[in-house]
């Protein structure tokens, strides 16, 4: 039985009847049911994707395939790497076609390395990464892809009145966010530091682009998202609830990461070794060249001038920055995801009593 077959068996399948899983597209509940819920979102139709999957084509699955190489990655996010998925670099340094697939959110990439479609995920958020593996997801952390202060933020509508003088006011208000993900994590961190009861809030569970309309639209009073115009329209429409220098002051920074499914790497680690050699090649070779950033900004669906504007909020650690501060002595990789892990952990999904399993940096070395 695959590593896939197990986790469905055993964690997915039973979580669900145990909780008394649904599968809402877009629900609003308060951060104290959300927490009880989270587990069930879209569980029943992760498990029954998965089981499909399974039974009728496990055998043919991608990682035992020596013709393809599935990635996930964002929409909206603008990185160095995308200059060598344009070129097919990845594809030539592999020996295989590689399939890129665009998701918004790290959980839905998640769902889809259990249900065997994906074998790496490209910046993956810390936090669905945390989430995952908190539910026995068979998936590791490689390395690191982006690390950053501003890609992701919470707007507040203009006509709303609230700041962070008074952001109490939010107690009893309506805010939209991908429930799971980086922004949902900068929300309840922002909340903390900002003394507002986070159980008192209402949450609407949107992806950016739908978060984005309904903050444009006054459904909401504030919108938590990323994605260059997801943000940009967001901001149209109001303004960040705290500056890059209040966010760094509250210790509010993140990084996202590269995932891959464990029977992938244990099938090809030497794709896994292609795939951050290339990656690290495309940060290295990135000068914000014209032609650079016109190739990346159509790849990622940005104007040239939105894709800089994020490429310039983003750090892209080398591979022996990543040796040495991620995965080395401060250990920064396994100390923020132990606290991501922690901070999103559930009775039906606790945290785990160690997360140095869920990483394997050897691929760097």
């Amino acid at each position: 039985m695959s590593t896939a077959e197990d986790y469905l068996l055993e964690s997915w399948i039973p979580t669900m009847f145990r909780a008394g899983c649904i599968a809402p597209a877009s629900v609003v509940v308060s951060p104290s049911e959300r927490k009880r819920m989270k587990p069930c979102m879209r569980l029943a139709s992760i498990a029954q994707l998965a089981a499909t999957f399974v039974v009728m084509v496990a055998p043919f699955a991608s990682v035992g395939a020596a013709d393809e190489v599935n990635v996930a990655r964002f929409p909206e996010w603008a990185t160095p790497n995308q200059v060598a998925k344009v070129e097919k670099h990845y594809d030539d340094a592999m020996g295989v076609p590689v399939k890129w697939t665009s998701f918004w959110s790290g959980m839905a990439m998640t769902e889809a390395m259990v249900a065997g479609e994906i074998d790496i995920a490209y910046s993956q958020g810390l936090a669905p990464f945390a989430s995952a593996v908190n539910a026995d997801a068979p998936i590791k952390m490689v390395a690191i892809a982006v690390a950053y202060e501003a890609a992701d933020d919470c707007i507040v509508r203009d006509d709303a009145g609230i700041d962070k003088n008074n952001v109490q006011n939010l107690e009893g208000q309506q805010v939209a966010l991908p429930v799971g993900s980086v922004a949902d994590y900068r929300f309840r961190m922002t909340m903390q530091a900002l003394e507002v009861d986070v159980d008192k809030v209402r949450i609407h569970d949107q992806v950016p682009p739908v978060a984005a309309d309904s903050l444009a639209n006054g459904e909401v009073v504030m919108a938590c998202g990323y994605g260059a115009n997801s943000l940009a329209r967001m901001n149209q429409a109001g303004v960040p609830l705290l500056s890059v220098a209040a966010k760094r002051a509250a210790g509010i920074a993140n990084f996202d990461v590269i995932s891959v499914t464990e029977d992938f790497l244990q099938a090809h680690p030497e794709r896994v070794r292609k795939f951050i050699d290339v990656t690290a090649a495309a940060n290295e070779a990135f000068v914000g060249e014209p032609m650079q950033i016109d190739v990346i900004a159509d790849d990622a669906g940005l104007d040239s001038e939105t894709a800089l504007r994020q490429l310039e909020g983003f750090d892209f650690p080398s591979i022996e920055e990543q040796k040495e501060e991620y995965f080395g002595g401060p250990a920064v990789a396994l100390k923020w995801l132990t606290y991501m892990g922690e901070f999103f952990a559930t009775d039906e999904q606790p945290a785990l009593d160690d997360y140095s399993g869920t990483i394997d940096s050897q691929f760097l070395y």
